[in-house]
């Protein structure tokens, strides 16, 4: 019997062992904690099947000028951790010029468009259907100037990838969200995403309905992972494992892993931080605030805030500017109530230079297939990447033309 260690019990090692395990596969998945508790608990909740362009650098001198100031709530960065991304934001740069981002848009939207339908197949075997809404959300512009720029990209995302939205008044989205003290200048209401009220537990399902098909989860270490013949072997809290295969699904920590193997993947590291908040008024769905980079979406332990992106060292103290000055901005518009955590949860978004996940063999190592590098997206295409990843282990074709996405690029 084919057989795989999945290192990473997030959303994307889940999805990818429950359809490798559906095609005859003997799949264990070793983390070091349980299942949807690192970057796959953080996020907020959205499937996101409007995004069908990833988030590029900013390239105009007036934004970047913004952003080296730290006028912009959406990005901040420390300037000593500087030095370590340099290389990882020159390449981001390069490849957020609009024609070779609107190249690499082209082919990330060939994937988002299998989020809906990839999640909804493992949310009814889950029996995870309460913790879904279908509704979408709403991005809110504080001015009329900021909203209608951002119709006018929505329109053409419209036009070119088949996305479905409609512009309200303020008046029409305080109606919709009677929680909203104040409307802004309207907002976009993005129609088809689906919004989940506990990350964590949707991942937890998955991997609860893998478990039942048949499948184990095991603590471990990935470290441990060496070569073993011609297949794997690694170190777990049941005894050493063989398998003839192995995934690498660590999301941020996958490049320090596959160093060990003489791989050198270059990662933008994006730091990101949420709070909950109780006691106050309650959303129906997710609200963008388009001016201070942040998401205020309603959960089952609260109101979550989910901040921009953070520059910063990979093991450095916990900084959440950001998330200060997104929570003063929520109050504007809604009656936040009071954190519910001492302190706010922060995590890493693993984003690839050029804003695709890496799907595929290994280019040295025959056994080692990648399945890494979903930028802010995991959340929403660990199930899509999971299906293509298990086809190209099968050496079927998969259902989304895999080039764009492969480990020698």
């Amino acid at each position: 019997m084919k057989s795989v260690i999945i290192l990473g019990a997030g959303m994307v090692g889940v999805s990818s062992a429950i359809h490798l395990q559906r095609r005859g596969w003997s799949v264990v998945i070793i983390d070091r904690n349980e299942p949807g508790r690192e970057t796959s608990y953080g996020n907020a909740g959205i499937i996101q099947s409007e995004a069908v362009r990833p988030y590029a650098m900013p390239r105009d001198i007036a934004s970047l000028a913004s952003i080296a100031a730290g006028l912009t709530n959406d990005v901040r960065y420390r300037a000593t951790a500087l030095p370590s991304h340099v290389n990882a934001l020159i390449r981001y740069w390069w490849h957020s010029m609009p024609a070779r981002h609107r190249a690499i848009s082209d082919a990330y939207a060939t994937l988002i468009a299998q989020a809906l339908p990839t999640h909804d197949g493992l949310i009814q075997d889950a029996g995870a259907g309460a913790l879904v809404r279908r509704e979408g959300f709403f991005l809110l512009h504080r001015t009329a100037k900021a909203l209608e720029a951002a119709l006018a990209i929505a329109a053409v995302n419209r036009d070119r990838y088949g996305v479905r939205f409609s512009a309200l008044t303020p008046a029409q989205l305080r109606q919709a969200e009677p929680g909203l003290i104040n409307g802004g200048a309207g907002a976009i209401h993005w129609e088809d995403p689906w919004t989940v009220s506990d990350p964590g537990a949707l991942v937890k399902a998955y991997a609860e309905l893998f478990l039942r098909e048949g499948g184990r989860i095991l603590r471990g270490d990935a470290a441990s992972l060496e070569p073993d013949g011609a297949g794997w072997r690694i170190d777990s809290a049941d005894g050493p494992l063989t398998a003839s295969a192995a995934l690498v699904a660590l999301g941020p920590w996958s490049p320090i892993l596959l160093r060990r193997f003489g791989y050198r993947f270059t990662m933008v590291r994006k730091r990101g931080y949420h709070r909950h908040y109780a006691g106050g008024a309650e959303l129906l769905r997710p609200v963008m605030d388009g001016a201070f980079g942040y998401v205020l979406a309603p959960m089952r332990q609260g109101l979550r805030i989910t901040t921009g992106a953070e520059l910063t060292g990979a093991d450095a103290p916990a900084t959440p500017v950001q998330l200060k000055k997104a929570e003063a901005a929520a109050r504007t518009l809604v009656k936040l109530g009071n954190p519910v955590e001492a302190e706010p949860w922060f995590g890493t978004r693993p984003c690839m230079p050029d804003m695709l996940p890496v799907i595929g063999r290994a280019p040295r190592h025959r056994s080692l297939w990648l399945n890494f590098g979903h930028g802010h997206q995991g959340f929403t295409l660990g199930p899509a990447t999971g299906r293509m990843t298990a086809e190209l282990m099968d050496g079927d074709k998969p259902y989304v033309d895999p080039t764009p996405f492969r480990p020698e690029r």
